[in-house]
């Protein structure tokens, strides 16, 4: 799936994941390949990303938004 972090001012990532783990308001929840539709809203705490090669990455952010869709993640958020 495609994974893309925006933030008012800048691309933060852009890249295929094979997980994402974010912080929704009411605790961590995991996004899988082909998930389903959704729109959630995310408060503070981390974006942990495994990517397709295996490599972690790790964003700390303070709230923002995220939609699914088409295999895609969109995350807009605060840092």
């Amino acid at each position: 799936m495609k994974i893309n972090i925006l933030t008012p001012e800048k691309n933060l990532f852009e890249g295929s994941a094979k997980s994402v783990i974010l912080p929704g308001l009411g605790g961590q929840f995991e996004i899988l390949d082909k998930h389903a539709p959704m729109i959630a809203a995310l408060g503070k705490g981390s974006i942990n990303i495994t990517t397709e090669k295996g490599d972690k990455q790790k964003f700390e952010i303070l709230r923002g938004f995220c939609e699914v869709l088409n295999n895609e993640v969109n995350l807009l958020v605060r840092v």
